[in-house]
Protein backbone atom coordinates (compact mmCIF):
# COMPACT_ATOMS: atom_id res chain seq x y z
CA UNK A 1 0.00 0.00 0.00
CA UNK A 2 1.15 3.58 -0.93
CA UNK A 3 1.38 5.00 2.74
CA UNK A 4 0.82 7.95 4.34
CA UNK A 5 5.16 8.17 5.27
CA UNK A 6 5.53 6.52 1.61
CA UNK A 7 3.41 10.10 0.44
CA UNK A 8 5.43 11.83 2.61
CA UNK A 9 8.60 10.95 1.09
CA UNK A 10 7.55 11.45 -2.40
CA UNK A 11 8.10 14.66 -1.86
CA UNK A 12 11.51 13.77 -2.55
CA UNK A 13 11.09 12.99 -6.07
CA UNK A 14 11.59 15.15 -8.64
CA UNK A 15 9.85 15.44 -11.88
CA UNK A 16 11.89 16.69 -15.56
CA UNK A 17 11.87 15.68 -19.65
CA UNK A 18 14.39 14.71 -21.30
CA UNK A 19 14.22 15.29 -25.41
CA UNK A 20 15.75 12.14 -26.61
CA UNK A 21 15.81 11.97 -30.68
CA UNK A 22 12.58 13.46 -31.88
CA UNK A 23 10.52 12.40 -28.40
CA UNK A 24 9.98 14.53 -25.27
CA UNK A 25 10.37 11.34 -22.48
CA UNK A 26 9.12 12.45 -18.81
CA UNK A 27 10.74 10.52 -16.33
CA UNK A 28 10.88 11.05 -12.01
CA UNK A 29 14.02 10.87 -10.34
CA UNK A 30 15.47 10.77 -6.70
CA UNK A 31 18.76 10.58 -5.77
CA UNK A 32 22.35 12.22 -6.43
CA UNK A 33 24.58 9.09 -6.45
CA UNK A 34 26.95 8.72 -9.16
CA UNK A 35 25.92 5.82 -10.53
CA UNK A 36 22.78 5.64 -12.78
CA UNK A 37 19.72 3.50 -12.44
CA UNK A 38 17.30 3.06 -15.41
CA UNK A 39 13.66 1.84 -14.45
CA UNK A 40 11.58 0.87 -16.94
CA UNK A 41 7.78 0.04 -16.47
CA UNK A 42 5.75 -2.82 -18.43
CA UNK A 43 2.15 -2.60 -19.69
CA UNK A 44 -0.31 -0.94 -18.54
CA UNK A 45 1.69 0.73 -16.41
CA UNK A 46 3.93 3.87 -16.27
CA UNK A 47 6.86 5.64 -13.90
CA UNK A 48 4.25 4.92 -11.19
CA UNK A 49 4.81 1.34 -10.73
CA UNK A 50 8.52 1.88 -9.43
CA UNK A 51 7.35 4.15 -6.68
CA UNK A 52 9.30 2.45 -4.34
CA UNK A 53 12.25 1.62 -6.02
CA UNK A 54 12.77 5.34 -6.67
CA UNK A 55 12.29 5.65 -2.86
CA UNK A 56 14.83 2.96 -1.95
CA UNK A 57 17.49 3.02 -4.05
CA UNK A 58 17.79 6.56 -4.23
CA UNK A 59 19.46 6.98 -1.48
CA UNK A 60 22.27 5.15 -2.93
CA UNK A 61 21.97 5.99 -6.45
CA UNK A 62 21.03 8.29 -8.82
CA UNK A 63 17.47 6.49 -10.21
CA UNK A 64 15.58 7.89 -13.08
CA UNK A 65 12.15 6.45 -14.13
CA UNK A 66 10.74 7.33 -17.71
CA UNK A 67 7.25 7.41 -18.82
CA UNK A 68 7.90 4.38 -21.53
CA UNK A 69 7.24 6.55 -24.98
CA UNK A 70 3.52 6.58 -25.75
CA UNK A 71 2.81 6.61 -22.07
CA UNK A 72 1.37 9.28 -19.60
CA UNK A 73 3.25 12.25 -19.83
CA UNK A 74 5.51 11.30 -22.39
CA UNK A 75 5.22 11.98 -26.25
CA UNK A 76 3.14 9.75 -28.18
CA UNK A 77 4.23 9.19 -31.39
CA UNK A 78 1.52 9.03 -34.32
CA UNK A 79 3.05 5.82 -36.35
CA UNK A 80 2.98 2.09 -35.22
CA UNK A 81 6.48 1.75 -36.35
CA UNK A 82 7.83 4.38 -34.11
CA UNK A 83 7.60 1.42 -31.30
CA UNK A 84 9.37 -0.90 -32.88
CA UNK A 85 11.74 -2.63 -30.35
CA UNK A 86 14.76 -0.81 -31.88
CA UNK A 87 13.41 3.08 -31.64
CA UNK A 88 12.74 1.71 -27.57
CA UNK A 89 16.31 0.54 -27.23
CA UNK A 90 18.04 3.65 -28.55
CA UNK A 91 15.12 5.92 -26.19
CA UNK A 92 16.88 4.03 -23.11
CA UNK A 93 20.79 5.07 -24.69
CA UNK A 94 19.57 8.43 -25.06
CA UNK A 95 18.41 8.86 -21.65
CA UNK A 96 21.74 7.96 -20.61
CA UNK A 97 23.28 10.30 -22.83
CA UNK A 98 20.57 13.04 -21.33
CA UNK A 99 22.01 12.14 -17.93
CA UNK A 100 25.48 12.81 -19.28
CA UNK A 101 26.65 8.90 -18.50
CA UNK A 102 28.40 6.20 -20.70
CA UNK A 103 26.15 3.56 -18.90
CA UNK A 104 23.85 2.93 -16.76
CA UNK A 105 22.04 -0.09 -14.54
CA UNK A 106 18.97 -1.10 -16.11
CA UNK A 107 15.96 -2.37 -14.66
CA UNK A 108 12.63 -4.03 -16.03
CA UNK A 109 9.51 -5.14 -15.62
CA UNK A 110 7.47 -6.53 -18.18
CA UNK A 111 7.89 -5.15 -21.22
CA UNK A 112 10.44 -2.57 -19.92
CA UNK A 113 12.34 -5.80 -19.33
CA UNK A 114 12.18 -6.96 -23.37
CA UNK A 115 13.44 -3.38 -23.60
CA UNK A 116 15.97 -3.88 -21.23
CA UNK A 117 17.22 -7.44 -22.43
CA UNK A 118 17.67 -5.71 -26.16
CA UNK A 119 19.68 -2.76 -24.64
CA UNK A 120 21.84 -5.67 -22.87
CA UNK A 121 22.19 -7.62 -26.24
CA UNK A 122 22.82 -5.17 -28.74
CA UNK A 123 24.18 -2.32 -26.71
CA UNK A 124 26.58 -4.25 -23.66
CA UNK A 125 29.15 -1.46 -23.29
CA UNK A 126 26.15 0.89 -21.85
CA UNK A 127 25.06 -1.26 -19.34
CA UNK A 128 27.00 -2.04 -16.10
CA UNK A 129 24.27 -4.36 -14.68
CA UNK A 130 20.78 -5.65 -15.94
CA UNK A 131 18.02 -6.85 -13.88
CA UNK A 132 14.55 -8.14 -15.09
CA UNK A 133 11.24 -8.87 -13.62
CA UNK A 134 8.96 -11.32 -14.39
CA UNK A 135 9.85 -11.65 -18.20
CA UNK A 136 12.85 -13.90 -18.77
CA UNK A 137 15.07 -14.05 -21.61
CA UNK A 138 13.35 -13.90 -25.05
CA UNK A 139 15.52 -17.36 -25.63
CA UNK A 140 14.05 -18.83 -22.43
CA UNK A 141 10.79 -17.85 -23.14
CA UNK A 142 11.00 -19.51 -26.71
CA UNK A 143 12.60 -22.47 -25.20
CA UNK A 144 10.30 -23.32 -22.52
CA UNK A 145 6.78 -22.51 -24.74
CA UNK A 146 3.92 -24.37 -24.71
CA UNK A 147 0.57 -24.83 -25.58
CA UNK A 148 -0.30 -23.18 -22.10
CA UNK A 149 1.71 -20.79 -21.71
CA UNK A 150 0.74 -19.73 -25.22
CA UNK A 151 -2.54 -19.45 -23.95
CA UNK A 152 -1.85 -17.94 -21.07
CA UNK A 153 -0.41 -15.25 -22.68
CA UNK A 154 -3.75 -14.54 -25.00
CA UNK A 155 -3.92 -10.87 -24.55
CA UNK A 156 -0.67 -10.94 -27.30
CA UNK A 157 -2.93 -12.58 -29.56
CA UNK A 158 -5.96 -9.91 -28.61
CA UNK A 159 -3.95 -6.44 -29.49
CA UNK A 160 -3.19 -7.10 -32.69
CA UNK A 161 -6.99 -6.34 -33.35
CA UNK A 162 -7.83 -2.90 -34.16
CA UNK A 163 -9.77 -0.60 -32.27
CA UNK A 164 -11.91 -3.74 -30.72
CA UNK A 165 -9.28 -4.18 -28.03
CA UNK A 166 -9.03 -0.33 -26.83
CA UNK A 167 -12.97 0.30 -26.74
CA UNK A 168 -13.13 -3.43 -24.25
CA UNK A 169 -10.08 -1.44 -22.22
CA UNK A 170 -12.30 1.55 -21.95
CA UNK A 171 -15.22 0.40 -21.39
CA UNK A 172 -16.77 1.22 -17.66
CA UNK A 173 -14.00 3.79 -17.07
CA UNK A 174 -11.04 1.01 -17.44
CA UNK A 175 -13.65 -1.44 -15.45
CA UNK A 176 -11.07 -4.34 -16.95
CA UNK A 177 -8.18 -2.73 -15.74
CA UNK A 178 -9.19 -2.39 -11.87
CA UNK A 179 -10.63 -6.15 -12.26
CA UNK A 180 -7.40 -7.48 -13.56
CA UNK A 181 -5.28 -5.35 -11.19
CA UNK A 182 -7.10 -6.58 -8.08
CA UNK A 183 -7.80 -10.21 -8.84
CA UNK A 184 -4.39 -10.80 -9.97
CA UNK A 185 -1.89 -9.27 -7.25
CA UNK A 186 -1.78 -10.10 -3.58
CA UNK A 187 -4.36 -8.46 -1.40
CA UNK A 188 -4.30 -4.79 -0.49
CA UNK A 189 -1.26 -3.93 -3.27
CA UNK A 190 -3.30 -1.68 -5.22
CA UNK A 191 -5.54 0.78 -3.78
CA UNK A 192 -7.92 3.35 -5.47
CA UNK A 193 -5.43 6.24 -5.56
CA UNK A 194 -2.45 3.70 -7.31
CA UNK A 195 -5.30 2.06 -9.96
CA UNK A 196 -7.15 6.10 -10.66
CA UNK A 197 -3.30 6.60 -11.54
CA UNK A 198 -2.76 4.14 -14.12
CA UNK A 199 -6.56 4.93 -15.13
CA UNK A 200 -5.53 8.45 -15.78
CA UNK A 201 -2.16 7.43 -17.94
CA UNK A 202 -4.25 5.29 -20.05
CA UNK A 203 -6.91 8.21 -20.82
CA UNK A 204 -4.32 10.23 -22.08
CA UNK A 205 -3.21 7.22 -24.67
CA UNK A 206 -4.08 3.72 -24.87
CA UNK A 207 -3.75 3.37 -28.66
CA UNK A 208 0.22 3.75 -28.23
CA UNK A 209 0.52 1.20 -25.63
CA UNK A 210 -1.34 -1.76 -27.10
CA UNK A 211 1.12 -0.98 -30.42
CA UNK A 212 4.07 -2.05 -28.88
CA UNK A 213 2.20 -5.23 -29.36
CA UNK A 214 1.37 -4.44 -32.77
CA UNK A 215 4.43 -3.00 -34.09
CA UNK A 216 6.28 -5.93 -32.75
CA UNK A 217 3.91 -8.50 -33.83
CA UNK A 218 6.97 -10.42 -35.65
CA UNK A 219 9.04 -10.99 -32.35
CA UNK A 220 5.99 -11.83 -30.35
CA UNK A 221 4.07 -13.87 -32.22
CA UNK A 222 7.37 -15.93 -33.46
CA UNK A 223 7.93 -16.41 -29.70
CA UNK A 224 4.38 -17.99 -29.20
CA UNK A 225 4.12 -20.27 -32.24
CA UNK A 226 7.65 -21.53 -32.99
CA UNK A 227 10.90 -22.66 -31.06
CA UNK A 228 13.41 -22.17 -33.73
CA UNK A 229 14.98 -18.62 -33.96
CA UNK A 230 18.27 -16.04 -33.47
CA UNK A 231 16.48 -15.64 -30.18
CA UNK A 232 17.96 -19.03 -28.60
CA UNK A 233 21.34 -18.17 -29.41
CA UNK A 234 21.27 -14.75 -27.73
CA UNK A 235 23.13 -13.91 -24.95
CA UNK A 236 24.53 -11.24 -22.94
CA UNK A 237 27.49 -10.60 -20.93
CA UNK A 238 26.34 -8.70 -18.39
CA UNK A 239 25.44 -9.06 -14.71
CA UNK A 240 22.11 -9.57 -14.52
CA UNK A 241 19.62 -10.47 -11.86
CA UNK A 242 15.98 -11.85 -12.34
CA UNK A 243 13.37 -11.57 -9.97
CA UNK A 244 10.33 -13.55 -10.31
CA UNK A 245 6.71 -13.68 -8.52
CA UNK A 246 5.76 -17.42 -8.97
CA UNK A 247 1.95 -16.47 -9.00
CA UNK A 248 2.20 -14.64 -12.24
CA UNK A 249 -0.70 -15.13 -14.36
CA UNK A 250 0.98 -14.40 -17.67
CA UNK A 251 4.14 -15.86 -17.50
CA UNK A 252 4.40 -19.53 -16.00
CA UNK A 253 7.28 -20.60 -13.92
CA UNK A 254 8.09 -23.40 -16.16
CA UNK A 255 8.43 -20.87 -18.76
CA UNK A 256 11.43 -19.00 -16.69
CA UNK A 257 13.11 -22.12 -15.97
CA UNK A 258 16.27 -21.32 -17.97
CA UNK A 259 16.32 -17.78 -18.20
CA UNK A 260 20.44 -18.27 -16.58
CA UNK A 261 21.24 -19.94 -19.61
CA UNK A 262 21.38 -17.08 -21.81
CA UNK A 263 23.34 -15.01 -19.81
CA UNK A 264 26.94 -15.56 -20.22
CA UNK A 265 28.63 -13.48 -16.96
CA UNK A 266 27.54 -13.25 -12.99
CA UNK A 267 23.81 -14.47 -12.55
CA UNK A 268 21.53 -14.20 -9.84
CA UNK A 269 17.91 -15.11 -9.29
CA UNK A 270 15.26 -14.17 -6.94
CA UNK A 271 12.04 -16.26 -6.64
CA UNK A 272 9.26 -15.22 -4.61
CA UNK A 273 6.75 -18.04 -4.15
CA UNK A 274 3.37 -15.17 -2.41
CA UNK A 275 3.96 -12.59 -5.45
CA UNK A 276 2.38 -12.67 -8.64
CA UNK A 277 3.06 -10.62 -11.67
CA UNK A 278 3.03 -6.65 -10.04
CA UNK A 279 5.99 -7.93 -8.48
CA UNK A 280 7.74 -5.00 -7.65
CA UNK A 281 4.32 -3.69 -6.16
CA UNK A 282 3.13 -6.78 -4.41
CA UNK A 283 6.52 -7.31 -2.73
CA UNK A 284 8.50 -3.99 -2.40
CA UNK A 285 10.35 -4.94 0.64
CA UNK A 286 11.78 -7.78 -1.35
CA UNK A 287 12.58 -6.86 -4.55
CA UNK A 288 14.06 -3.84 -3.36
CA UNK A 289 16.45 -5.99 -0.72
CA UNK A 290 17.39 -8.15 -4.17
CA UNK A 291 18.15 -4.92 -6.14
CA UNK A 292 20.33 -3.30 -3.64
CA UNK A 293 22.15 -6.21 -2.93
CA UNK A 294 22.84 -6.80 -6.36
CA UNK A 295 23.68 -3.58 -7.32
CA UNK A 296 26.11 -3.42 -4.66
CA UNK A 297 27.84 -6.57 -5.90
CA UNK A 298 31.63 -6.28 -6.75
CA UNK A 299 31.31 -7.74 -10.09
Amino acid sequence: MFDEATARTSEKLRHGYAQVGRVRLHYVERGEGERLVLLLHGFPECWYSWRYQLLALGERYRVVAPDLRGYNLSDKPPRRADYRLEALVEDVVGLMRHFGVGEAAIVGHDWGALIAWAVAHSCPEAVWKLALLQTPPPGAWMRSMSLRQALHAWHILFFQLPWLPELIIRVGDFALLELIFKATARKGTFTAEDIGAYKLALRRSLTAPLDYYRANRALLLGALLERRSELTRQRVRVPTLFIYGERDFVILPQTVAHARDFVDAPYMETRLPTAGHWVQQEAPLEVNEALERFLDMPF
